[in-house]
């Protein structure tokens, strides 16, 4: 498998670019995420021409909107920083994912502090204009801020929706894009979208009934719209457990009564908190191996991303 493109804050990857001639190195991107994403690098605020070391920047809001203006002082970069996210936005669209750094007024997710004309803080609900476009031009994308990936859950959910979307690009988009492309995607996924959205996994399997009824493209459209909305779903242990127990269901005449027993001892056990995810989904998988079923050999529900990331051992 190659690398998978993802775009990253270019201070993440220890490069003294911030306005103080510093960094905000993530070693958990450099030394874990790099061996499975090919990171490429933006600094907003330096490819926009603001130099390092630099005048600290914060956004302000004017009857005519939002400004990005110098914190000791009037002088606007509004217009440099537009420019550059004109030109830079088109280059992005190969990209599976992008992680941002927080409380930036480029690259901010979320929670950004808004100042008024005067310079006084009014709200926090603010976005970074690089995050904000990049959001718009790119919804399907999966975006998380850096800090937020300590979060056991929230950097699962991404890093399970990067590997997803990757399989979406690379299989289905574009001029990749037929019937039987976009059938056994959702195949592929079944289990994942039971697991994240009992309500859309419902939706989308009707929606691929009849492929004929409109254009491919609208269909597919609307299916992964629809499908990335599910997989951005924080996944409950009951959800999990509804799931396993649906995949069980292929493998019960395969294994043994004592197997089937262990296997339900620590799924209930997931269910109350009292051993990870791993636990119960290695036992599946080992079922899975020993008696081959060809319908839960492609589910990634088995496997979404490389087991050394050993995401679900913290789940």
């Amino acid at each position: 498998m190659s690398d998978i493109p993802v775009g990253i804050s270019t201070c993440l990857l220890g490069k003294e670019v911030r306005h103080d001639g510093g960094h905000k190195h993530s070693r958990y991107c450099t030394q874990v995420l790099a061996k499975h994403f090919e990171f490429r690098s933006i600094c907003p605020e330096l490819e926009a021409g603001l130099g390092v070391p630099r005048p600290a920047i914060h956004l302000r809001e004017y009857e005519d909107g939002i400004r990005l203006i110098e914190s000791k002082g009037s002088a606007d970069h509004t217009e440099a920083m537009a420019g550059f996210i004109d030109q830079v936005m088109p280059t992005l669209a190969d990209l599976r994912g992008y992680i941002l750094m927080a409380k930036s007024p480029s690259c901010g997710m979320e929670r950004i502090k808004i100042h008024n004309e005067e310079g006084r803080v009014t709200r926090r609900d603010g976005r970074g204009l690089f995050a904000e476009a990049l959001i718009n031009a790119y919804p399907l994308m999966p975006v998380e801020e850096e800090g937020r990936l300590n979060d056991d859950q929230i950097r699962e959910n991404f890093i399970e929706r990067v590997f997803a979307y990757d399989d979406w690009m690379q299989n289905v988009a574009g001029d990749k894009l037929t019937p039987q492309a976009l059938i056994e995607f959702h195949t592929r996924h079944k289990f994942q979208l039971l697991a994240h959205c009992e309500p859309i996994y419902r939706q989308l399997g009707p929606m691929l009934g009849d492929l004929k009824s409109e254009p491919l493209e609208q269909i597919a459209d609307r299916y992964i719209h629809l499908f990335m909305e599910a997989m951005s779903k924080k996944v409950s242990r009951g959800s999990h457990m509804n799931a396993m127990q649906h995949l069980m269901g292929y493998l019960r005449d395969s294994m043994g009564d004592e197997d089937r027993k262990v296997l339900m001892e620590q799924m209930e056990a997931y269910r109350r908190g009292e051993v990870p995810l791993v636990v119960p989904m290695t036992l599946l998988r080992m079922a899975q191996r020993r008696e081959p079923v060809d319908y839960l050999h492609v589910q990634k529900y088995l496997t979404p991303y490389p087991d050394e990331l050993g995401l679900r051992n913290n789940l």
